[in-house]
């Protein structure tokens, strides 16, 4: 059983998803024959996205949400149907212990996505993060803690902006 855990961006652009969907898709299929689990705060973006290739590839998903006032505060109505379906074909979900969405919390949850993982892949355009948390630290603190990192950033693919 390999367990990998997710980091990316939440603005991908439109056209830049089914692009991204289809590279997450190759990359995990190798792992479903041992058993895959992918860990995931299914956030919109790179995390739903794993966490959909995860499950349509008959793997068992692991949730963690960062607060418990993350799907009230965080979750925007457009994204609120697919978190929902995603949170509730998981295997398991784990709710960190702060009762608000900040960054403490954010940098919980990818501690712990990172505790539970073999490895990380991260849909990264190689920036650094914006702020603490972000995409670039998960992968730093994956990479100082010795998990090996696969980068999934298919040519053509693009943040909104």
């Amino acid at each position: 059983m390999t367990v990998i855990a997710v980091t990316g961006h939440m603005d991908l652009a439109e056209e830049s998803v089914p692009v991204v969907r289809e590279a997450l898709a190759a990359l995990l299929g190798p792992y479903t024959e041992e058993g895959l689990t992918g860990v995931s705060c299914i956030a919109k973006g790179a995390d739903a996205l794993f966490a959909d290739a995860v499950l349509s590839l008959g793997g068992r998903l692991v949730v963690v949400v960062p607060s418990q006032d993350y799907r009230e505060a965080k979750v925007k109505p457009g994204h609120a149907a697919e978190f929902d379906r995603l949170r509730q074909a998981a295997a398991e979900v784990v709710v960190m212990p702060y009762a608000e969405a900040d960054r403490a919390a954010y940098e919980a949850a990818n501690s712990e996505l990172l505790r539970r993982a073999d490895r990380l892949v991260a849909v990264w355009d190689g920036q650094p993060s914006s702020g603490r948390g972000g995409t670039a630290d998960t992968v730093a603190q994956a990479r100082a803690s010795g998990k090996p990192v696969t980068v999934v950033w298919p040519e053509g693919t693009a943040r909104k902006g």
